[in-house]
């Protein structure tokens, strides 16, 4: 299971580090694609296997949209010898990722969002479920 969150810089090279207890759980290599939001999302080779056995399991348009999305940007990485694995090019921009990310632990998967794009989104949740509450309290 992936906890936690904490902030990582983005070298000049598209290279990040993960953290320790991150890397240890994933092993020696790992997929990264796209991320369900604007982010990067980092699952282990069962989880990924375990993904797209679902999508297979979807109506033809649904899995067809969720392979372009998810499947067709997947790149295998490894950790170099200073834990640093590299965010492809084209994966860095669709996710808007700049210099400076915050790498997410989502239970079975991570996401690695840039900072600025995490710190709104997470201030959106924090209001909208605010406010989603005080309705249901009715104050």
């Amino acid at each position: 299971m992936f906890l936690g969150t904490s902030d990582h810089h983005l070298d000049s090279k598209g290279r990040v580090i993960l953290p320790t207890d991150f890397r240890e759980q994933l092993g020696e290599s790992f997929y990264i694609t796209m991320g369900f939001n604007r982010c990067a999302q980092v699952m282990s080779v069962e989880e990924f296997d375990r993904l797209r056995e679902q999508i297979r399991q979807l109506p033809a348009d649904k899995a067809l949209s969720l392979q372009y999305l998810l499947i067709s940007p997947a790149k295998l990485v490894s950790p170099n010898s200073q834990g640093r694995i590299i965010i492809p090019q084209k994966l860095r921009e669709d996710a808007g990722l700049s210099a400076d990310v915050t790498v997410v632990g989502m239970d079975t998967r991570i996401e690695i969002w840039d900072k600025a794009t995490f710190d709104d989104f997470m201030e959106q949740q924090k209001q909208a479920s605010v406010k989603e509450a005080l309705e249901l309290l009715r104050l």
